[in-house]
């Protein structure tokens, strides 16, 4: 008599006494195990199993197959290369008994493959039901509570005038003060400088000698501006009108 099994995700045509390597199961060496895939015991065809079928073995070993290699190569300028290893996990059995009737009844230990979830794991890992018991489901459902109102700052928030400081106001020039920006280089800011400077007009520029040059250069940071844009003699022409 011949069965037709499946373990693994794989068929095998076994009668008694045949050695197989099959996809690793749980179990020892000298365990005795069952299948109970059945696909066909003789002429009887399942559909897609036989219940109440079965296939015993024994376990002989925990092996491992031949080495494959997987070797990936991209063709390209710069293409990679990848190189890899396998030895496929195998369980090596004995075919003792070939059951068509009671296999559920006989009380040998399940055949499980170690990448296969088994029934009762399954069932654990299912979450919980939503539904209410039924002792609850009449039970109405709960109110949200009332969540109470803060209540409101007494502090009002200054005015956008009152919160803003004033704003400094801008020294103004002295009576009778020159435009300085009409010397080369100056502008709104180094005339403001030379105006904090205590220098209002053109003759006091034109008096300027190599001595005042230097301490307005330091005091103002001019860094030989003066010198450069020929301030004295600008300041002489415009002094005369």
């Amino acid at each position: 008599m011949f069965a037709v099994m499946k373990t693994g995700g794989k068929q095998y045509k076994v009668q008694s006494g045949d050695v197989l390597r099959i996809e690793r199961i749980a179990a020892d060496a000298g365990e005795k195990v069952q299948f109970n895939e059945i696909l066909m015991i003789g002429s009887t065809i399942g559909t897609p199993t036989i219940d109440g079928a079965g296939v015993q073995a024994d376990v002989i070993d925990q092996i491992k197959g031949e080495k494959l290699i997987h070797f990936v190569k991209r063709r390209r300028k710069h293409g990679s290369k990848r190189t890899k290893g396998h030895r496929q996990k195998l369980t090596l059995v004995r075919i003792t008994d070939i059951l068509e009737k009671g296999a559920d009844k006989s009380g040998v230990k399940a055949a499980i493959g170690t990448g296969s979830v088994s029934a009762a794991i399954l069932a654990a890992m299912k979450p919980a039901s939503n539904k209410p018991a039924r002792a609850e489901q009449g039970k109405p459902a709960p109110k949200p509570k009332a969540t109470k109102a803060k209540p409101a700052k007494a502090e009002a928030k200054p005015a956008k005038d009152e919160a803003k400081p004033a704003k400094k106001a801008a020294p103004k020039a002295a009576a009778g003060a020159d435009d300085l920006k009409q010397l080369s280089g100056v502008g709104p800011a180094l005339e403001k400088k030379l105006h904090e400077a205590g220098v209002t007009t053109f003759a006091q520029v034109a008096g300027w000698s190599k001595a005042d040059i230097a301490d307005m250069d330091e005091k103002l940071s001019f860094k030989g501006r003066i010198e450069r844009e020929d301030w004295v003699k600008q300041a002489k022409k415009l002094a005369k009108g």
